[in-house]
């Protein structure tokens, strides 16, 4: 079995007829070999896949010779040199759709030299058919297109015995060039791989120059150039690899291409998905206890058929909470009906029990056997969760971008829009704030405009609204209507809450509630129904567990999409992926960044002490001068005896003025 070019592309039937030790000897062995090692998601150092599909006559896999063990590898190699170094028979064929394979690998320059080749043997033939000898014929190209008759003729050799059809990669030039790989000191390239190779992404020429002056130069080492080295890293270490270390956990994921789901298999009120949205607006939600305007952001709670895209109900409050998603669920089942399936976000507010207790799995709070029943359990509504942090998991996030253009940017809400972010905040900042009733009819608007525009261009729309897919699928879809019974229970929301243990008094959003008869409940757990859309109201409370009646306590202070093997199926790539980056840090081996600040952190020579070439006098001058100048007399002459010795020394020390 040749291997054409220095690459090789096999079948599983040709990996078993090699008959190499180590490999197994049927094509079925094999390609559950294939399966077990995860051979169609291998790539190669630049990316590239190292299984396609064969291009021949009866199709199937092919994998990369590299996909093998190293010592197989290396006796592929030796095979391949002995069939280059032995001239190939007249009938020798068996290696076309190798070398074709290797061909099709090859840059584009290779392929159009292999193609002028071509063109000048088929022209040499085309004379020598006409009537002319093939030496006239091969001097007469020769001299049109710039080359050489040897040249030629070594051509003609290239694709002697070899089928026509085949000429083409057998042309192809084959020039192994290339340099000595350079020598590079072991410690010196895991410092540099190391100090690259970290989430805080320095650049290379940084890291070049750290090692170069903290670890090579104190140590007399002499390193490549910098490009030689960035190469260097470029060609050992996979780009998946590089990504992981620099960018981290999120980018490995995002590798893998995104998962496509279809909803062609669902019905308008089969599976919806809710989630909160924070406008861009201020709004103002009237006076506090004191008088002054109550200025925030409102947030919107939605619910949308995935089937159609409708936005089927939403509420709006100050912050996103269990009651404003119980709300607006109690509107869907009031308007539209009871869906089949339910898709949440993990967020306290719709993780709530209130929504999913008695669900078998959450991804926020214990579950316990003692909790109360959720208004989605109890309807018999299965609940599906969105990965956390994971926007591209909810439908309705395509909604929120077109609503955040269409309501906080309105002119109806001129002067009130905020920015997107701290650094985007528009010049008329905080002009105004709509009040909060104008902008729940603005926002009403917006969505009813939403789902009538018919230029959508979703899975089921093309080129209709949502409210004309919906409406068609609803007419003859099974849909689950709510009874009053129904209803209530989702209005009336039930909570576990323990009474204060010195009043009995309960807590609930905000608000407290007591009775005289709640005394004898001080400090007990109890069960609390009551009515999110009238929270001033009075409050019912249960014993918990048994839901015997206990008393009604009135306000005492106010603040007033599913396919599962589809996942299955993304998750294994990505634990692949992940098996992937692990196996490619353990063959780094990266330092620690604790040890390669160390590795750096070499001895510092002193600077040299200057010497000063010329020394300035210093004198004293005013008052200092005068205090010093005693002392100096001091220390510079001896006292005097007598008056002579006395002017004898002053008159020393006059000069003559001018």
């Amino acid at each position: 079995m040749k291997v054409a070019g220095g690459t090789c592309w096999l079948t599983a039937a040709e990996i078993a007829a090699s008959g190499l030790p180590g490999l197994p000897n049927s094509a079925r062995r094999v390609l559950e070999w294939a399966s077990a090692e995860g051979w169609a998601n291998r790539v190669g150092p630049q990316g590239e896949a190292l299984a396609r599909r064969r291009s021949a006559r009866g199709g199937g896999t092919e994998y990369h010779v590299s996909l093998l063990p190293e010592a197989v590898q290396a006796l592929f190699k030796a095979r391949a040199l002995a069939v280059q170094s032995t001239p190939a028979p007249a009938n020798d064929t068996d290696d076309g759709p190798i070398a074709w394979a290797w061909f099709d690998q090859q840059p584009a320059h290779v392929k159009a030299e292999a193609e002028k080749r071509l063109t000048i043997l088929a022209e040499i033939e085309a004379r020598v058919l006409s009537g002319s000898t093939k030496t006239a014929a091969t001097a007469t190209a020769a001299i049109r297109h710039g080359c050489t008759d040897r040249t030629i003729r070594d051509w003609f050799g290239l694709v002697f015995g070899v089928p026509r059809a085949d000429w083409l990669p057998r042309l192809a030039p084959q020039r192994k060039g290339g340099r000595d790989k350079v020598e590079v000191d072991p410690i010196a390239w895991q410092i540099l791989k190391s100090d690259y190779l970290r989430p805080e992404k320095p650049s290379f020429a940084a890291c070049y120059k750290r090692v170069v002056e903290g670890y090579a130069k104190p140590n007399g080492i002499t390193l490549p150039s910098e490009k030689t080295l960035l190469r260097r890293l470029e060609k050992e270490e996979s780009k998946l690899f590089k990504k992981a270390k620099r960018e981290g956990k999120e980018a490995v994921r995002r590798t893998v291409t995104p998962q496509r789901r279809t909803v062609a298999d669902l019905h308008a009120m089969q599976a919806v998905n809710i989630d909160g949205h924070t406008f861009d607006v201020f709004v103002n939600w009237g006076k506090d206890a004191k008088g002054k305007d109550i200025i925030g952001r409102p947030v919107m709670v939605g619910i949308q058929d995935v089937f159609s895209r409708k936005l089927l109900a939403h509420r709006i409050g100050e912050s996103e909470s269990t009651v404003l998603a119980r709300m607006a669920f109690a509107d869907l089942f009031r308007d539209w009906g009871i869906p089949a399936e339910a898709l949440l976000d993990n967020g306290r507010a719709f993780a709530s029990k209130a929504l999913t207790g008695g669900a078998k799995t959450r991804f926020r709070f214990k579950v316990k056997d003692s909790d109360p029943t959720g208004v989605l359990t109890a309807l018999g509504i299965r609940t599906h969760w969105a990965k956390p942090y994971r926007g591209s998991s909810k439908p309705i996030e395509r909604a929120w971008r077109d609503l955040c253009e269409n309501i906080a940017k309105h002119p109806a809400v001129a002067g009130a829009y905020t920015g997107n972010k701290p650094d985007a905040k528009p010049e008329n900042y905080r002009d105004r704030a709509i009040p909060i009733a104008e902008f729940r009819e603005h926002v009403a608007r917006q969505i009813a405009a939403h789902n009538a525009d018919a230029t959508r261009n979703t899975e089921m729309a093309k080129g209709r609204s949502f409210d004309d897919v919906f409406a068609e699928s609803y007419a003859v879809a099974p849909i689950g209507k709510a009874s009053p019974a129904q209803l209530q229970l989702a209005l009336l929301v039930a909570e576990d809450r323990r009474c204060h243990r010195v009043d009995g008094s309960i807590t609930l959003a905000g608000n407290r509630y007591w009775s005289l008869d709640m005394i004898e409940l001080a400090g007990e757990m109890v069960s609390v129904r009551c009515d999110p859309d009238n929270l001033h109201s009075e409050i019912h409370v249960y014993r918990k567990g048994g839901g015997q009646f206990l008393a009604t306590a009135p306000i005492v202070e106010a603040t007033g999409f599913f396919d599962k093997s589809g996942a299955e199926r993304r998750e294994k790539l990505e634990k692949d992926v992940r098996r992937k980056v692990r196996a490619a840090e353990e063959a780094a081996e990266l330092l620690r960044i604790d040890q390669v600040a160390e590795l750096l952190s070499g001895p510092v020579a002193p600077a040299p002490q200057p010497v000063a070439g010329v020394v300035r006098a210093v004198r004293h001058r005013g008052q200092t001068a005068a205090a010093l100048k005693p002392i100096q007399q001091a220390d510079a002459e001896p006292a005097a005896t007598d008056f002579m010795d006395a002017f004898t020394a002053g008159t020393a020390r006059l000069r003559a003025v001018e």
